[in-house]
């Protein structure tokens, strides 16, 4: 596997307001396609990609808890909306507005999943960061990367409850 660099650089990469990363994996999150958006941003070729776990692009400053509430709601047949903050190859880091779908067979059984990721506006993320900052020294107490997610998720249900909104309504009330 195609490692990333354990040095953060600290450097943002981007790319254009007009551009799509796009991928798709299959139902256990593996790489079966990356665009060329998608590997000219994140620093790997295709053949570094192809196979590998999509959490390949993790960064740490990303809650685990985040990526929980995704995988439960595309696993269940849903899209899900998403701020995301991942990592390049290199050791720098993107921001992007991720959309993910549940990709179907002709029975209606879901067989992978698909993910459109543009540019995010950074208003929304000046909102997110913060929220992100404290989910992860929540989860930063434990190190096992499961009770991670169970001691961040209440704090992030009583933050949707306090607004009233699913996280959905959320993410596009921002």
């Amino acid at each position: 596997m195609a490692r990333p660099s354990t040095e953060l650089t600290g450097v943002e990469t981007t790319f254009g307001a007009d551009e799509i990363i796009v991928s798709k994996t299959d139902l256990k999150g593996r790489i079966e396609y990356a665009n060329q958006v998608f590997l000219r941003v994140s620093g790997y070729t295709e053949a570094e990609l192809l196979g590998q776990p999509h959490c390949i692009l993790r960064h740490p400053r990303m809650p685990r808890i985040v990526f929980r509430l995704l995988w439960d709601t595309i696993s269940t047949g849903q899209e899900v909306f998403a701020y995301v903050l991942n990592r390049c190859k290199n050791g720098d880091h993107y921001w992007v507005f991720a959309h993910v779908t549940p990709s179907f067979d002709e029975s209606r059984r879901i067989v992978g999943y698909h993910s459109n990721r543009r540019l995010p506006d950074r208003r929304k993320l000046a909102q997110i960061e913060p929220i992100y900052d404290k989910l992860l020294q929540i989860e930063s107490i434990e190190e096992n990367p499961r009770a991670q997610m169970e001691r961040s998720r209440p704090v992030l249900e009583k933050l949707l409850k306090s607004k009233a909104m699913s996280y959905p309504q959320f993410i596009f009330s921002l």
